[in-house]
């Protein structure tokens, strides 16, 4: 039997008779040995509680932060529960660092056999968020944590765990997870912990059983660049095979920029903008309610020229610069709303209002939602920008 343990990830191997093994190491890989296993005890209590809850389904959530396991608990318990002849479904919500789906997105999907990586198993279902920290869209998070839920519920499975994010701490983080508790409904929670860091949020929760488990001696702590590593490596996976398409704005629907939606403004607005600005705007569109304006690289215009339009047009007002738009995160749906995948942003032809999308996606596409992360075509991340974000 041949395995490939992809790069900053460690796969654990309980031996109980001889064996040997034939290993080949990667740039800076390693093997280290365990005396005894490298499942807790706890880990099993826990398991053997849910497997003994009758109610089905049963949504079991996960919590802890970053590095402690989290991910390795959920395929052990989805493995126990296969072999307990258990339907199962993985909700992976752990948004910089998801494996079922593109990093950035809730991804589910049906588990159907043993595995020892999510990453292996291909995403069923997928709501984009279009960051990798809830911190600044709980609001996203949640809904889309809970709408994922309620889809999966509909399938008919036995047992459906949720995996969480690693941001537990401060108030602000602790009432995130309580606010997801509340909506998602679980009918218990798991949390893995080093120390006691999740006593006050397992402590508040009062309506649901809690069980605290320990972390795996086989789990490592990984930095900031192996992190980021283990999301290119994803949006990779997710990118093969991507090339350039073309999608006119007045054929599809995108969400998450203030372009697209709006209509030339009137002849009076106009004459505002450019008495403002000085030259004619390189492409201005007007709702009811707001209005974008893209000037050229060669342009200028500050946040007073904005506020003094906004006092003008009585408008919300937004002013962006030709070439923002590169390299922002998209995804793609159709008109079921059935995820299509993922694309980078190349170009926003303002002149003949079309936006073009390095993107895999077989199928045509209904409709674009925008995100906050900038990538380059390898799929390497540049930034997070909020060009778009603070105005939506």
């Amino acid at each position: 039997m041949k395995l490939v343990i992809r790069e900053s990830k460690r796969t654990p191997f309980f031996v109980t008779a001889k064996a040997e093994f034939e290993v080949l190491l990667g740039d800076k890989g390693a093997v280290n040995d365990f005396a005894g296993n490298t499942i807790p005890e706890s880990w099993e209590d826990a398991v053997r509680k849910v497997l003994d809850m009758e109610e089905k389904p049963l949504v079991v959530m996960i919590v802890g932060a970053i590095d402690v396991g989290k991910t390795s608990f959920c395929t052990y318990l989805m493995n126990m529960a296969l072999r307990a002849k258990r339907r199962v479904t993985f909700i992976d919500a752990d948004l910089g660092q998801s494996d079922v789906g593109p990093p950035s997105t809730i991804g589910s999907c049906e588990v159907t056999k043993p595995t020892r990586d999510p990453f292996e198993i291909g995403a069923e279902s997928v709501c984009f968020v279009g960051v990798t920290s809830p911190n600044g869209s709980v609001d996203e998070v949640v809904d889309g944590i809970a709408r994922m839920t309620e889809k999966a519920l509909k399938g008919g499975d036995d047992l459906l765990v949720v995996n969480t994010d690693g941001w537990i701490e401060g108030e602000d983080a602790v009432r995130y997870k309580l606010t997801l508790v509340k909506n998602v409904k679980p009918r218990m929670l798991i949390g893995l912990q080093e120390q006691n860091e999740l006593t006050f949020l397992m402590g508040a929760l009062t309506e649901i059983p809690t069980t605290a488990v320990e972390s795996s001696p086989a789990v490592r702590k990984r930095d900031r660049e192996e992190r980021k590593l283990l999301r290119e490596l994803a949006y990779k996976k997710y990118l093969r095979g991507a090339t350039v398409q073309s999608f006119p704005l007045d054929w599809i629907k995108v969400s998450g920029v203030p372009f697209g939606s709006g209509r030339q403004p009137s002849r009076n607005h106009l004459n505002e903008i450019v008495k403002l600005i000085g030259t004619p705007p390189l492409y201005c569109e007007e709702t009811p309610d707001s209005v974008f304006i893209a000037l050229s690289k060669e342009q200028w215009a500050d946040e007073e020229v904005a506020k003094t339009l906004e006092n003008t047009l009585n408008k919300k007002v937004k002013i962006a610069w030709e070439g923002d738009e590169e390299g922002l995160l998209v995804a793609l749906y159709d008109q079921e709303d059935n995820f299509l995948g993922i694309g980078i942003i190349e170009e926003l032809d303002y002149d003949r209002r079309v936006l073009k999308i390095y993107a895999n996606a077989k199928k045509n596409a209904a409709s674009i939602h925008v995100g906050q992360i900038k990538l380059d075509k390898s799929g390497k991340e540049l930034e997070k920008s909020n060009v778009f974000s603070d105005y939506i």
